[in-house]
């Protein structure tokens, strides 16, 4: 292990319960890596826990985070609403990446979304701050995919019912 964090997230999506765990780049992007895994373990009295994936679009990407409105309108950092874009040294080079979704340049809150398709029109515009952590996680990943539309509106509720640090 190279020092960088564990999260995970306890997923229920189509009658199943499936765990997402994640490895936080937090040498290398530590504000965004600690935002995150703050916003899992709820340490704020504010996170991930109970708020879905809003967005899901096959061989694209799953959006989450938004815990203050649940639809892909809100959110908030643990730096306040929003937060600067730390760095991009990640590219969207491979999938199962875990990226901050953003309303443009240094808008960060808590909306993340994880790569399931190579995505490098997004390097420079998104900051990767992690990645799926194991095979099982992105066989969850790729099970939540499949629920997704063209639109992006899931076919189906997709709930973080726990969220944390390994």
């Amino acid at each position: 292990m190279s020092g960088n964090t564990k999260a995970y997230f306890d997923v229920e999506y189509d009658g199943k319960t499936g765990r997402i765990n994640f490895n936080l780049f937090e040498k290398d992007v530590p504000r965004t890596a600690k935002n995150f895994r703050e916003l899992c373990t709820g340490v704020h009295g504010f996170g991930y826990a109970g708020s879905g994936f809003h967005r899901v679009i096959p061989q694209f990407m799953l959006q989450g985070g938004d815990f203050t409105n649940h639809n892909g309108t809100g959110g908030k950092s643990i730096y306040g609403t929003k937060f600067e874009d730390e760095n991009f040294k990640y590219k969207h080079n491979k999938p199962g990446l875990l990226s901050m979704a953003n309303a443009g340049p240094n808008t960060n809150g808590s909306q993340f979304f994880i790569t399931t398709v190579v995505t490098s029109w997004l390097d420079g515009k998104h900051v990767v701050f992690g990645e799926v952590a194991d095979d099982e996680s992105m066989r969850v990943v790729k099970e939540i995919e499949a629920l997704g539309s063209s639109s992006g509106k899931p076919s189906k509720p997709i709930k973080i019912v726990k969220a944390g640090e390994l």
